[in-house]
């Protein structure tokens, strides 16, 4: 058992296939329905009972290979919910397949749904729910093995009177209707992890954006989506395919969510879920896509086989996206420049957790913790820079053949980090990599593992953003007069370095200062909300109160997590009284697991709840 966020006991029984057949309840607020797990005996001694994980779930009923069973919702335990013990009365033999159907309802505390009200959608006029089960919340949608360890094939039959992607490839619509709804079939063919059980329902439209991708959203936003990523998505695919192997999930498309979506896009395979703060009409932060393409070969395709693992996922992401951002462009550069973002980006988690923390390792300790808890740019960023000093140990032309037997060799199953040592050690231990032999041998890896803090920092080409570190050093000269045309020509990720490096002063700017860079710069009016955001964080340095209501409103237009929890904690500092005003008033905004997160961060408890 090698996933601690488990309850299942997935030594003994294995989720082969699993059909979904749920009825979203607008009214209700509920998915209900029943769910079919497929799980095949491991052990060789015959095993009377499976246990399944579930959260806050109510079951009715519990069938094994069709006839009624014994079964038992046992006590909670923290976050890792409450393990349904199921009765197999005869057994199984090893390889045998025992079919468990489970009758349910999701309740209000089911924390991977979010339901949004016709007037918290774009055009009012219809309703919308969405999930969001990482890292542990597909057990609050059906009993299951939720563990990034199993790995199952997916059939859906969704009905709902309104129209519903799901995490697989959509097959023609059923005949059958029942009153207004209708039946929505996917089928997932490549086995995923139960996080990446993905469905979402509402006013929805869709348009061709590339070859083998669509993007779908709100009728409103359709317009502005299309012209966002279109142009974009084969050049991403082109590129992703010749650094490791060819898509292997047929349809890559796009759903870009409400605003409270808590994440900047979670890799649902099929159908990425997308932050709209994405669609920011300058096309300077689709980079997200990018990010979220790589996952279908790093996370998806190869998956870590629990959440202390977790870098294997992120690590890799943030390599492959850089390297499809390298080919993009053309430049070296440009992946040199990202990775000095990411680097800023990493030594301000380590500095907010604290340089000996647990949470700065790349393999962490999840027994007793929920992972959501842990969640940071650590295994992104940390990772990353393990990957990249691999990549730099043997170099480049060596790596990029390993990078292709990795994925194949480890396509369609989980693995822990001592795995992906060993696969590397593998490789590289070939004859015709003898050369290398002295430069592996020094590779620490258990400190790479286990060390706190930030890893060793390579050298970067800087020269992206030299030309933002010369025109922050301007801010700091008190007769400075900025103009517009400074940041002429400008990407939006270089502002942003340029915004990060004004927030990092010792001496913050002042009131006259941080109200002129809003307005000379367009920051404070800006539909950019990256750029929106990392200035407000200087507004609130510079103690500018005028600013304040801005932030707060901001708040109430996006739930992206990235935003929302640094916002509140800056605004916390500086106005507590309009922090907490701010969170009661959009409280329902968020997504719950964003909603979970600003209540530690704000110290406030859910009163609804308790």
């Amino acid at each position: 058992m090698r996933d601690p966020n488990t309850l299942s006991n997935y030594d003994a029984w294995r989720t082969k296939h699993t059909t979904a057949n749920l009825t979203v309840d607008f009214q209700q607020k509920q998915l209900r329905g029943s769910v079919i797990l497929e799980l095949e005996s491991r052990t060789d001694k015959a095993s009377n009972e499976i246990i399944l994980d579930s959260s806050y779930l109510n079951v009715s009923s519990i069938k094994v290979n069709s006839a009624s069973s014994d079964w038992e919702v046992k006590d909670r335990q923290g976050a890792n919910g409450s393990p349904v013990h199921i009765s197999v009365p005869e057994g199984a033999a090893k390889g045998d397949i025992v079919k468990v159907q489970v009758n349910l309802a999701t309740t209000e505390k089911c924390t991977a749904l979010q339901w949004l009200t016709p007037a918290q959608t774009s055009n009012k006029k219809a309703p919308f729910m969405f999930s969001q089960c990482q890292a542990i919340h597909a057990r609050s949608l059906f009993p299951c093995q939720d563990t990034p360890d199993v790995k199952s094939t997916y059939d859906f039959n969704i009905t709902s009177p309104h129209v519903v992607v799901a995490s697989g490839v959509p097959l023609p619509e059923a005949t059958e209707t029942v009153g207004e709804e209708k039946v929505y079939k996917f089928q997932q063919k490549v086995p995923i992890p139960s996080y990446l059980f993905a469905l979402a329902s509402g006013d929805i439209v869709s348009a061709p954006i590339g070859k083998r991708s669509s993007v779908a959203t709100g009728p409103n936003e359709l317009k502005a989506s299309q012209w966002e990523l279109e142009g974009d998505m084969d050049k991403f695919l082109d590129a992703a395919e010749k650094i490791v192997f060819p898509y292997q999930w047929g349809e890559y498309n796009v759903l870009v969510l409400p605003p409270s979506f808590p994440y900047g896009g979670m890799e649902n395979p099929i159908f990425t879920f997308a932050t709209p703060t994405i669609i920011s009409g300058d096309k300077q932060n689709i980079d997200v896509i990018a990010h979220e393409l790589a996952h279908s070969w790093s996370g998806n395709l190869v998956t870590s086989c629990s959440w202390e693992h977790f870098w294997l996922n992120e690590g890799w992401t943030m390599y492959l996206e850089r390297r499809i951002q390298t080919a993009i462009h053309g430049s070296d550069a440009h992946f040199d420049f990202s990775a000095i973002r990411g680097w800023k980006a990493l030594e301000e988690s380590i500095e907010e957790f604290g340089k000996d923390h647990e949470f700065t390792k790349l393999c962490i300790s999840h027994k007793g913790i929920d992972p959501d808890d842990a969640f940071s740019t650590v295994p992104y960023e940390k990772g990353f820079h393990f990957i990249y000093y691999l990549d730099r140990l043997v170099g480049r032309q060596n790596f990029d053949k390993f990078i292709p037997h990795y994925f194949g060799k480890w396509a369609n199953k989980s693995l822990d980090s001592f795995e992906f040592r060993d696969t590397f050690l593998e490789f590289f231990g070939a004859p015709e990599y003898a050369s290398l032999e002295d430069k592996i041998s020094e590779i620490d890896w258990d400190g790479r593992f286990y060390n706190t803090g930030l890893p060793p920092k390579p050298e970067f080409d800087t020269s992206l953003v030299d030309v933002c570190y010369e025109l922050a050093k301007k801010w700091k000269q008190n007769d400075f007069k900025p103009s517009p045309s400074d940041i002429e020509g400008w990407t939006g990720n270089q502002i942003l370095v340029l915004l990060n490096e004004l927030s990092d002063f010792e001496q913050p700017l002042n009131v006259e200062q941080s109200q002129l860079l809003g307005k000379t710069y367009g920051l404070a009016d800006s539909k950019n909300a990256e750029l929106k955001s990392a200035y407000y964080h200087i507004a609130m340095k510079a103690k500018d109160t005028s600013s304040y209501q801005g932030v707060a409103d901001l708040l109430g237009e996006v739930g992206r997590m990235k935003f929302v929890r640094p916002l509140y904690r800056g605004l916390n500092k500086v106005d507590r009284e309009l922090a907490v005003k701010t969170f009661e008033k959009y409280r329902d905004f968020y997504h719950p697991i964003c909603r979970q997160l600003v209540e530690k961060d704000l110290g406030v408890s859910d009163a609804k709840s308790a």
